[in-house]
């Protein structure tokens, strides 16, 4: 199986989660590429068997405007089928980004290997573990 891993970073904290996830995909015998959102486009990530996708929480509790949202939304009609994983740090609010988001990829036909997986500001041995274990899950979906 081939996993991409694609993050938006602004402090570093949801590029650590990536590595994590990427690490844990990697263990579970996954090839797997890690890129900045920057580096991809929706085309490229579409020709993966599955995604892991990262971004923080920004503003009112949205995903990054200025790149991360443009990829999303030309990726959303690629999802169908598609094995995804998604995962991001917050530093406020409850965590409805990610409910939003989740629901947008579930609407568009994506396969959530499991629950969007949040870390409160900079992640934890606790919470890499669980992006660890992220990466493993959907390298065995």
């Amino acid at each position: 199986m081939q996993i991409a891993v694609i993050y938006w970073t602004g402090s570093g904290n949801t590029e650590a989660m990536a590595a994590a996830v990427a690490e844990g995909a990697k263990s579970a015998g996954a090839g797997v590429d890690l890129f900045q959102v920057s580096e991809v486009d929706a085309a490229k990530a579409a020709g993966y068997d599955a995604l892991a996708l990262g971004c923080p929480a920004m503003g009112a509790e949205v995903l990054e405007e200025g790149e991360f949202e443009p990829f999303f939304t030309d990726l959303e009609p690629k999802l169908g089928g598609k094995k995804l994983a998604l995962f991001g740090s917050y530093g406020w609010g409850d965590g409805q980004w990610m409910r939003d988001w989740q629901e947008r990829a579930e609407n568009a036909g994506a396969l959530l290997c499991q629950d969007g997986l949040m870390a409160h500001e900079v992640p934890d041995a606790d919470a890499l573990a669980a992006c660890q274990a992220l990466g493993q899950a959907l390298a065995q979906s």
